[in-house]
């Protein structure tokens, strides 16, 4: 009988590849701008939570996967990880609000009480406007700029990739914390922003999952508010 011959793999030429030239030059020109939008414009939050994140975070993202080609941003968006990123971003979201309720306590020794916050119409208006953050938030650091620095910086260890996309969050946040809090407590909020931001990178180069860390972040978001306001 005639030998067969084995067929060779196929191979894919038309794989884009991915430039990130653009990377830096672009998160240094977001968060130069985004400084400048916070120290000299005052809007309401909702305005901040869809119009200016919306051309802040999510424009430049856009943009960046147009000259990039770069698909895993995309991918960590795929509507077939919704379900597990949901159940995961309530699982995660917990454990941040339990540390956060336990450190406030320790704080203030104000004690544990229990609030009907469900059935307020604020409170879902809040998380409404915390979901919008988490949205805006997930796509520009992790989704973007994670992932990005782990395709471009192959050599770097996950510890280092974690920390400089932590380090990234926290110094995007300082201009709210400046705004919002009096400067003994900036410090403390800029650490506790990084903390998170180490959380929340940890648990994106595991799952590549944008859904689990918006639910989680806005679950933070709200517990944020409800011992800190």
């Amino acid at each position: 009988m005639p030998s067969r011959k084995r067929k060779k793999p196929t191979k894919f030429k038309n794989i884009p590849k991915v430039n990130h030239r653009a990377l830096w030059p672009l998160v240094i020109l977001v968060g130069i701008l985004w400084f400048v939008y916070r120290a000299l414009f005052s809007f309401s939050v909702f305005f901040d939570e869809t119009i200016g994140k919306a051309i802040f975070f999510g424009f430049p993202v856009w943009l960046y996967l147009s000259v990039s080609n770069f698909s895993q941003i995309t991918e960590s968006l795929s509507l077939k990880k919704m379900h597990k990123g949901m159940l995961l971003g309530i699982a995660y979201g917990g454990i941040y609000g339990f540390a956060a309720a336990i450190t406030a306590y320790g704080l203030n020794k104000s004690g544990v009480q229990a609030a009907d916050l469900f059935v307020s119409s604020a409170f879902w208006w809040e998380f409404f406007l915390a979901l919008l953050t988490a949205f805006w938030e997930t796509i520009f650091f992790f989704s973007f700029i994670m992932l990005s620095l782990e395709n471009k910086m192959k050599k770097w260890s996950l510890t280092k990739l974690v920390i400089v996309t932590a380090l990234i969050f926290a110094v995007f946040h300082t201009p709210n914390a400046i705004l919002r809090f009096d400067l003994s407590m900036v410090l403390y909020q800029v650490i506790l922003m990084f903390i998170f931001g180490l959380g929340q990178a940890l648990l994106f180069s595991k799952e590549k999952n944008a859904y689990a860390l918006m639910i989680s972040h806005a679950i933070w978001g709200m517990v944020l508010l409800v011992h800190w306001g």
